[in-house]
């Protein structure tokens, strides 16, 4: 390989592939290597035989879960917000013609023992059985003044600077409870702790802003979207963009092993004995094992289920967020239900997954506040993974390598790790001024 490329890549997880993309798309010489033989890396999907082989081992799932090709199982199970950063890039690089979405039917909250809808306006808020009369006035005026706020506008700031005024204080002025603070940081806003009170409510208004705009956007029960046939398909549409503008791929490739210059900067991959020269190395943690350390463990159950999750309201597909606080724990938990209405199981099949940051090494008994809600399952695996952040300075061995995927059920931490990550890599912004109600969601999906 004599050839020298801008950057090579290594890995086909998400992450990977929409740099790839991305640079691709910028003109930059792309290669993409993989020791899998298959797209997708850690966030692949595995139809039912592969899912045995993973947890199972040499076990054959039983027949009567149907066909193994109809099933698509998410590794990293994750919604999209409609309105969100990841439904931009796909835009803004046009991969929404390789892929089709389907709206989300759910988007719930665990609130003192039971599962409640997460009303996301002020006329929502007034129907909720989550909080009573008076609350439900105080959260409508807190939702309105959330709605009317602009950056731009100060007429709309109500006399506060929401870049030095807390999340904490803001609340404070509405006279909401507990409760109510529960559901707007984690179900509306989606913040994964509790740290988000204390830091400046700009950030939290806007996550709030952009959960309310993604519900409006479909005019559904959620501000979710996902692929029909699971989010294996995203990983290999932006390996076929990248293809389109020069990208080249590699899959199957041993060893991968990045190589160094005398002044410790990347300068190629070999594999096989061939070594590709390059300026810049993408990938993730696993190809530079000594780069990275340690930041926490995912804990996750995947349920194989005969009937959608109860109390969401027959919903096909569901997020429920389970608040850290109303379970005495340290972080949220999460659960993701799919089924047959978005192609990645047989008629009448669900598939549940319960996933939390793992602070024990239990998932069993940890997991089991998000388990109890799934009502009887067919078939449950369990599965913990390591999570890695890189340690390197990109800027003295042009390395960049992403972090792993979090807990979450929904892209957004996923998809600023990629921005950060092409600002290193190319020192400027993605371009993500698409408008929105242009591409519609009649047009684009």
């Amino acid at each position: 390989m004599d050839e020298e490329y801008d950057v090579i890549v290594l890995g086909t997880g998400l992450k990977e592939c929409i740099l790839s993309g991305l640079l691709s798309v910028d003109g930059l010489k792309v290669l993409h290597m993989d020791r899998n033989d298959y797209y997708g890396g850690e966030s692949t999907s595995l139809n039912l035989i592969q899912l045995w082989k993973r947890f199972r081992g040499n076990d054959k799932p039983p027949a009567v879960l149907g066909p193994s090709r109809d099933y698509n199982v998410d590794m990293i199970p994750k919604f999209m917000m409609a309105n969100g950063t990841l439904v931009r890039v796909l835009i803004h690089t046009d991969v929404t013609k390789y892929l089709s979405f389907k709206a989300v039917d759910g988007g719930y909250v665990f609130n003192k023992g039971k599962v409640h809808k997460v009303p996301a306006t002020d006329m929502e808020a007034l129907k909720s059985p989550l909080m009573g009369l008076f609350e439900k006035r105080r959260a409508r005026k807190f939702f309105i003044y959330v709605q009317d706020y602009s950056e731009s506008d100060p007429k709309t700031h109500g006399g506060l600077d929401l870049t030095r005024v807390t999340t904490r204080e803001l609340i404070a002025k509405y006279g909401l409870d507990d409760n109510t603070v529960d559901f707007i940081g984690h179900a509306l806003a989606l913040h994964r702790d509790d740290r988000y009170l204390d830091e400046p409510a700009l950030d939290t208004v806007k996550r709030m802003k952009l959960y309310a705009e993604s519900l409006a956007r479909f005019q559904g029960g959620s501000p979710y979207i996902y692929p029909l046939y699971g989010l294996g398909e995203l990983p290999q549409a932006f390996a076929r963009l990248s293809a389109v503008y020069g990208g080249t791929y590699m899959l199957n490739k041993p060893e991968c092993k990045v190589e160094f210059n005398e002044e410790g900067q990347v300068c190629g991959v070999t594999s096989e004995g061939e070594t590709a020269k390059c300026k810049k190395v993408v990938c993730d943690p696993s190809y530079l094992p000594n780069k990275v350390r340690k930041i926490g463990k995912v804990a996750r159950a995947i349920a194989i289920m005969s009937h959608p999750i109860p109390n969401t309201d027959e919903s096909h597909s569901v997020q429920v967020i389970l608040p850290q606080k109303q379970l005495g724990r340290k972080s949220d938990m999460y659960l993701f239900c799919c089924s047959y209405s978005h192609n990645v199981a047989p008629k009448g099949k669900f598939i549940a997954f319960v996933s939390t940051e793992a602070e024990n090494d239990h998932p069993e008994m940890e997991l089991k506040p998000g388990i109890d809600l799934l009502g009887p399952v067919d078939e449950i695996f369990f599965d913990t993974y390591d999570r890695f952040a890189p340690v390197n300075e990109p800027s003295l061995d042009n390395c960049f390598i992403s972090t792993s995927y979090d807990a979450t059920t929904h892209f957004e931490s996923t998809v600023l790790d990629v921005i950060s990550m092409y600002k290193m890599i190319t020192g400027k912004d993605v371009d993500l001024s698409v408008d929105l109600n242009a591409a519609s969601a009649a047009e684009e999906y």
